[in-house]
């Protein structure tokens, strides 16, 4: 349930029972009540010249003349006063008047009245009502029990409002709490997602959208270790651009970042989704193809990405080499990187009408 669906004797938890308990431990008797009834109509006929005095005091202290600001709204305190002294004298302390004692914590709290203030309010208010009923009251036993049950009930009544402020203070420090609490959490997702966005800043080649070098031959190993124990066939697409450094050296940089990022593009094209496609460095490239043998990596790879080539309108040219590995042995990463380089070499020395070097389709197993 909301807060604003309690009222504020039900969000202090204070009852009828709690009312009674509280005067008990503040041994206000039934004769203290008779006392205080009993001064009422000495009250009445001085109320006006206690409220009067009373802000003349406040007025002159500079902080509560502040809080007050105008004369309307002191106009409004004066007559709120005639009523706090009027209850006070009335001999019913039920859950009504607690009720207004409550609230008048409240407001004392919200507008920014400071408790060293309101204590000092409530000591000055409580000094021009002794020192009326001392004036008028001739009997010397009724006059202390009198004021001792005065000093008994303004102890209630403070207690009361000190409720509103300490519930007001935890309200604070919870809210205060709950925002740093979430404010928090908004850093630490914001951390966690600038975390990601460098982590994927950093698996990330800038020019080509594939993923960086750094990053292959543990996700090599990591793709290996994963067809062992399916034991699947793996095979490794090693490419490498014709005559790019011709391109760099007539048409400029700008010219070969257009083709590697065609080329990236390309491979991305025709690429699985389980597959590893890597920038390995300058106009070379390196594709993991899980579960594929290489007659099939051979159809994606060079039959299929030569045809995106083709339909991108650039006249790029390919050397590719594929190695491949298992299901009955497994090379490491460095082995297949080395094998699929080598068959790379083969494939640019045939182009080019070169000898080639022996050419393997079935790598040998670790030692």
């Amino acid at each position: 349930m909301k807060q604003t669906d309690l009222t504020l004797l039900e969000q202090l938890r204070i009852t009828e029972f709690e009312i009674e308990h509280r005067q008990q431990l503040f041994n206000l008797t039934d004769r203290d009540v008779q006392l205080i009834v009993a001064s009422r109509p000495i009250i009445e006929t001085a109320v006006d010249s206690i409220v009067g005095r009373f802000y003349e005091h406040q007025t002159n202290v500079p902080e509560i003349a502040l809080l007050i600001g105008d004369a309307d709204t002191l106009e409004r305190l004066r007559n709120a006063q005639r009523r706090y002294i009027t209850d006070l004298f009335s001999g019913v302390y039920d859950i009504d008047y607690v009720n207004n004692r409550l609230r008048i914590g409240l407001v004392h709290k919200r507008i920014g009245v400071d408790t060293k203030l309101y204590l000092s309010a409530v000591y000055t208010l409580k000094s021009l009502i002794g020192e009326v009923l001392s004036q008028r009251i001739d009997d010397p036993e009724q006059r202390a029990d009198t004021l001792a049950a005065l000093e008994k009930l303004f102890i209630f009544d403070i207690t009361l409002v000190f409720e509103t402020y300490i519930r007001s203070l935890l309200s604070e420090i919870e809210t205060s709490r709950e925002k740093s609490e979430q404010y928090a959490r908004s850093l630490e997702d914001k951390v966690r997602e600038r975390t990601r966005q460098l982590e994927e800043m950093a698996r990330t080649d800038p020019l080509t959208g594939l993923q960086s070098v750094r990053y292959l031959r543990d996700s090599l190993t990591r793709y290996l270790r994963i067809s062992e124990r399916r034991f699947e066939t793996l095979s490794l697409v090693y490419i490498d651009i014709n005559d790019f450094k011709q391109v760099n050296d007539t048409e400029g940089h700008q010219r070969g970042d257009e083709i590697l990022r065609t080329v990236g593009d390309a491979i991305k094209a025709v690429s699985r989704a389980e597959d590893g496609c890597f920038r390995y460095g300058g106009d070379e490239f390196c594709v993991i193809l899980p579960g594929c043998t290489k007659t099939r990596a051979r159809e994606i790879y060079v039959d299929r990405l030569n045809k995106a080539l083709a339909d991108s309108g650039e006249n790029i040219e390919l050397s590719v080499g594929i190695a491949e590995t298992g299901p009955e042995h497994y090379l490491g990463a460095e082995a297949l990187i080395r094998e699929a380089d080598r068959a790379m070499y083969d494939d640019k020395a045939g182009q080019k009408g070169q000898p080639m070097a022996a050419s393997v389709t079935q790598l040998k197993p670790r030692e």
